[in-house]
């Protein structure tokens, strides 16, 4: 991978967030998943705020190679009560918090865990996140349990389509507000500029910085 091609994005990215941002600072969550344990390496060396991963065996092999020198993982695919044990001491930040069973797991397993809720704001049936109704629940259960609900996640319309697009961002915000929640994570490749206009403070973005993935994806929610 060139590295000056991927610093450059880098830093066509930044700019991007920082004109567009309208809540204060976004971070830039790298989103790494299907890439080799390089790109973490490369991650680091550019100082990315975060790396994104969705498979928690993906993301244990890698973090295995690279070692301690790697930024924070943000674990952002669909989520399995039975790995958030093995994951502990790999993941800072849980994205993908959408029902109930995560988030005793997490509190038994992780006390103390920075997460987000996942809404599905798009109503889709193949979307992970939780219906829009069970976000204020979720994370009432999440800090009673000591749990340090960070913000509200969500994944734009598989069609692109921007009007739904940014329906689906308003929504969110407005759920983050209502809850007191700074935290917003959406906005990806193909819809950053929408999901600054409408107030996200974290961004995941992987192909617009690392290029074409060198395998199919199992999961198509985040690019």
């Amino acid at each position: 991978m060139d590295e000056s091609a991927v610093a450059r994005r880098l830093a066509n990215l930044r700019e991007t967030v920082r004109i567009g941002a309208r809540r204060g600072p976004v971070s830039i969550c790298a989103v790494t998943k299907g890439f080799g344990s390089e790109v973490v390496a490369l991650a680091q060396r550019l100082g990315c705020d975060a790396i994104g991963e969705n498979y928690a065996q993906e993301v244990q092999s890698k973090i295995a190679e690279v070692g301690t020198h790697h930024p924070p993982v943000h674990f952002i695919g669909r989520l399995q009560s039975n790995k958030i044990r093995s994951l502990a001491g790999v993941v800072a930040v849980w994205q993908s918090i959408d029902r109930a069973s995560l988030v005793d797991e997490l509190a038994k397993r992780v006390p103390g865990a920075r997460m987000f809720v996942q809404v599905n704001a798009t109503d889709e049936v193949d979307k992970g996140g939780c219906r829009p109704g069970d976000v204020a629940s979720l994370v009432r259960r999440a800090r009673d349990q000591g749990l340090l609900v960070e913000g509200v996640m969500a994944v734009g319309p598989t069609s692109g389509d921007p009007v739904a697009t940014r329906r689906a961002f308003a929504s969110v915000r407005r759920m983050a507000d209502d809850l007191g929640l700074e935290g917003c994570s959406m906005g990806m490749s193909g819809d950053i500029d929408i999901a600054l206009e409408e107030g996200t403070t974290l961004v995941r973005v992987g192909t617009a910085l690392f290029g074409e993935r060198p395998s199919v994806s199992r999961n198509p929610e985040v690019i």
